[in-house]
């Protein structure tokens, strides 16, 4: 697929290494294959799961970001199963957005009936989104201060997802999109050793897609109202079933 964006990057975040390729994959490979610059953040290194060793899910975390066209970074925010919402950490997220400068920022859900981690980071990542413009905040004076465009949370269960505040869905339909997802999503084998994960977000965005008139799509929900610049960027809606 040939480049058609010119944009700012954008930048995701996960509390787990399979957070994002499950949640949003999709997205990222629509993105980067647009030509958009696509860098995945990870809070842990899945320490505390049932399955899969640390080693081996950074292993496939990185097999994962390569396949979606993504750079990726490993970062501490307390430890599998134990993040917390502390302005130090916050602050070390605002820092990465300094880093990377993004137009788009993608975080999990804050919706509270999922795993705690993804509660807590997607609470840090909004946090951070209004640390990163404060000009006089000391820790971060080493880097210029940046206003992101917009946030997104996205879920990575269907319990997951908001149910206010409206939702926006990425056509994923492109085979190269849509091969590209599946094959991140199956580079994490040491979690697909008991369920399929692959093909429950793939009966999701199925379903979304359907909805939409689509073959897939993957909903993210907005942090704020989207300011948009024409009412030709919103010239159709997803009722097409």
């Amino acid at each position: 697929m040939k480049p058609t964006i010119d944009a700012g990057p954008l930048l995701a975040f996960g509390a787990h290494p399979d957070d994002i390729e499950f949640g949003c994959g999709g997205v990222l490979a629509r993105e980067s294959q647009n030509g958009r610059s696509v860098h995945v953040v990870v809070g842990s290194r899945g320490e505390a799961a049932s399955h899969g060793t640390p080693t081996r899910r950074v292993k496939e975390a990185k097999q994962a970001a390569a396949l979606l066209g993504a750079s990726v970074e490993f970062i501490f925010l307390g430890g599998d199963a134990h993040f917390e919402v502390k302005p130090a950490y916050a602050i070390k997220l605002a820092a990465i957005i300094r880093r990377v400068r993004p137009t788009l920022v993608l975080a999990p859900s804050v919706v509270e009936h999922q795993h705690p981690d993804h509660v807590a980071l997607g609470r840090m990542v909004r946090d951070a989104g209004r640390l990163a413009r404060f000009g006089g905040l000391r820790e971060l004076r080493h880097a210029a201060p940046h206003v992101i465009g917009q946030m997104f949370f996205y879920a990575v269960t269907p319990e997951a997802e908001p149910t206010e505040g409206g939702r926006v869905l990425v056509d994923v339909s492109a085979p190269a999109v849509f091969e590209a997802w599946v094959a991140a999503m199956s580079a994490h084998g040491s979690q697909l050793a008991t369920r399929n994960y692959v093909e429950l977000q793939v009966a999701r965005a199925r379903l979304n897609g359907l909805r939409a008139g689509l073959a897939y799509a993957i909903p993210l929900f907005p942090a704020d109202a989207i300011v948009v610049a024409s009412l030709a960027v919103l010239e159709r809606s997803a009722r097409r079933f």
